[in-house]
C-alpha cells in the first residue's frame, strides 16, 4: 500500500514516460560502429562495456534515431530469472559513443517535467523489486517484464521541486553506501591474505621462532632445485624429507552409476563426491557392499579436479569416489592436524596448479605431483604449539569474519531502506509552497497530444 503526503499524488510509469519501448534483435558481427546493451552490461550503478555486443553494418539504417539511448534513460532488464527487474540510469558519459539495446532491455524514457533520477530510485526501490517476479509472465526460466506491466507500474508522484530534493539526497546518502560496502568488500581478501601469511609463518618457523627460543631464525642450509626453489627452509631443528615419505594418498574408487541409490537405509552407505561435500543437497548411496575407500570426519582429504583445483577438506564421512584422494601420515611422528595445515599452505598449491593436467575437461593432479615435494617436519612438540597458534589465529580471523558478514548484511539493509523511506516523504523537508503533483500530472497529460520526444544521440555517420 502506498501512503501519499499533502501534495503528492498517484501515477503511472505509462503517465510519465512517453517512450516505453523493448529493443530489437539484431544481426551481430564482431566490431561495427554500433554497440549494443544487452543483460549482462547492466548493473544498478555502472554499464560494464565489456559485455557490448554489435551490429551487423548491413543492419545499422534499420534502427531510426528514438532507439539510440538519451542522458536519462532508465534501461530495464526485462528477461531472465536472476537479471530481470536490474535497472540503469544512463549519463551523458554512456553516449559518448552512440548505442542501442536488445530484446531483453527496455528503455524508459521519461518526459522532462519528471525528474528521471527520482523514477529510476522508484523502480530501483524495494516496492517494485519485490514484486518483480508478480509483475512478469512466462515459465520460470524464460519470464518477461512486459511493455505492459511497465507502463502500468503505479509510482508515488512528489511535487517536483520535491522530487529534485530527494534525488539529491539519495545521490549523498547512497554514494556512502556504496563507499561503506566496497571498503567491506575489501576485507574477505585481506583475511585471506592473513591466514596464508599464517600458514606461510607455521611452515617455515616463524610462527614458533619465539618459542623454540633461538637467538635467531637460523636457516637450513640446503639446495632446493627447480620447481621447488620458492620454498623456505625450516629452522636447522626441523628434518628435511620428501612430502612422499611422510605421507600417502589414497585414491578412491569408483562405482557405476547405475548403482547409485538416492535414499539412505541400513545397507547403504554414502558416497562423497567433490562436487557435494560441503552440502546435503546431492546426496548420493551405494550399497556397501561396493564401498572401497571409506573417510571420516577426521581425515584429510583433498578434491582432486577443479576448478578450484586442490581442495584441502576436513569432516566429511562416508565412501569416497576417484574424484578425491586420502591424506594419511606414514610415520608416527607427523602430527594429522599439521599436516592438514600444512597442506592449505599457498606455495604448495601454485606448484600444484603449474603441474596439474587436463583430462576430461577437467585440471586435475596425481599422487606422482606430489610425493617429491620437499617437506620439512618440524619435533612433534613444536607441530603441537603451531597448531594451538594458527587455531588461535584462524579462530580470531572467523571472528573478523562474522564480524564482516553481520556489517555486509546490514549494509544491504540500507539502501531499501532509504528509498522506502524517500518514497514515503520522509527523507526530505516538504515545502507548502511547492506546486502540488496533481497540477504537474495535470500540466503532463495536456501536453500529451503535442509531446515531442527528446532529442536522441545521433547515429554514426
Amino acid at each position: 500500500m502506498i501512503n501519499l503526503k499533502p501534495g503528492w499524488t498517484l501515477s503511472t510509469i505509462g503517465e510519465l514516460a512517453p517512450y516505453v519501448q523493448r529493443g530489437k534483435s539484431p544481426k551481430y558481427t564482431d566490431c561495427s560502429e554500433l554497440p549494443v546493451i544487452n543483460q549482462k552490461c547492466i548493473r544498478w550503478n555502472k554499464l560494464e562495456t565489456q559485455h557490448l555486443k554489435f551490429i551487423h553494418p548491413d543492419q545499422i539504417a534499420a534502427w531510426d534515431s528514438a532507439r539510440y539511448i538519451c542522458p536519462g534513460d532508465i534501461l530495464w532488464n526485462s528477461t531472465g530469472t536472476g537479471t530481470v527487474g536490474r535497472a540503469y540510469l544512463i549519463s551523458e558519459t554512456d553516449c559518448v559513443t552512440p548505442k542501442v539495446v536488445d530484446s531483453h532491455v527496455t528503455i524508459v524514457r521519461g518526459c522532462n517535467q519528471i525528474d528521471q533520477r527520482y523514477l529510476f530510485n522508484w523502480i530501483k526501490g524495494p516496492l517494485v523489486q519485490q514484486k518483480i517476479e508478480e509483475m512478469c509472465d512466462g515459465t520460470t526460466n524464460q519470464i518477461e517484464l512486459s511493455r505492459r506491466a511497465i507502463t502500468e507500474t503505479k509510482i508515488p508522484i512528489a511535487p517536483f521541486d520535491e522530487q529534485k530534493r530527494i534525488a539529491d539526497k539519495l545521490d549523498a546518502v547512497l554514494a556512502h553506501v556504496d563507499t561503506c560496502r566496497d571498503r567491506l568488500d575489501r576485507i574477505p581478501a585481506i583475511l585471506k591474505r592473513f591466514r596464508q601469511s599464517v600458514l606461510a609463518a607455521a611452515s617455515s618457523g616463524k610462527l614458533t621462532k619465539d618459542w623454540r627460543s633461538l637467538p635467531s631464525e637460523i636457516i637450513l642450509e640446503v639446495e632446493v632445485k627447480e620447481p621447488y626453489a620458492h620454498i623456505v627452509q625450516g629452522p636447522t631443528s626441523w628434518i628435511q624429507r620428501s612430502l612422499g615419505e611422510v605421507c600417502d594418498f589414497i585414491g578412491g574408487s569408483q562405482p557405476p552409476k547405475s548403482t547409485f541409490i538416492s535414499e539412505a537405509s541400513d545397507d547403504v552407505v554414502r558416497l562423497i563426491q567433490i562436487r557435494d561435500y560441503k552440502t546435503e543437497k546431492f546426496k548420493v548411496f551405494i550399497p556397501l557392499k561396493l564401498a572401497r575407500r571409506f573417510c571420516n570426519k577426521t581425515d584429510v582429504m583433498i578434491g582432486r579436479y577443479g576448478p578450484p583445483i586442490f581442495q584441502i577438506l576436513r569432516g566429511i564421512e562416508g565412501a569416497y569416489n576417484v574424484a578425491l584422494m586420502k591424506a594419511e601420515p606414514k610415520i608416527p611422528s607427523l602430527e594429522l592436524d599439521y599436516l592438514f595445515l600444512w597442506l592449505k599452505g599457498e606455495t604448495l598449491l601454485r606448484y600444484v596448479e603449474a603441474g596439474s593436467t587436463r583430462t576430461a575437461g577437467q585440471d586435475g593432479i596425481s599422487k606422482e605431483l606430489l610425493f617429491p615435494y620437499p617437506f620439512f617436519l618440524p619435533p612433534v612438540e613444536e607441530q603441537r604449539e603451531i597448531i594451538r597458534r594458527v587455531e588461535s589465529l584462524f579462530t580470531y580471523a572467523d571472528r573478523l569474519e562474522a564480524h564482516y558478514t553481520t556489517s555486509r548484511a546490514q549494509v544491504e539493509k540500507l539502501t531499501p531502506a532509504l528509498l522506502a523511506k524517500a518514497f514515503r516523504g520522509e527523507l526530505v523537508l516538504q515545502d507548502p509552497n511547492d506546486e502540488p503533483a496533481r497540477e504537474l500530472l495535470a500540466r503532463i497529460a495536456a501536453a500529451k497530444p503535442s509531446q515531442t520526444r527528446k532529442k536522441a544521440t545521433r547515429k554514426p555517420s
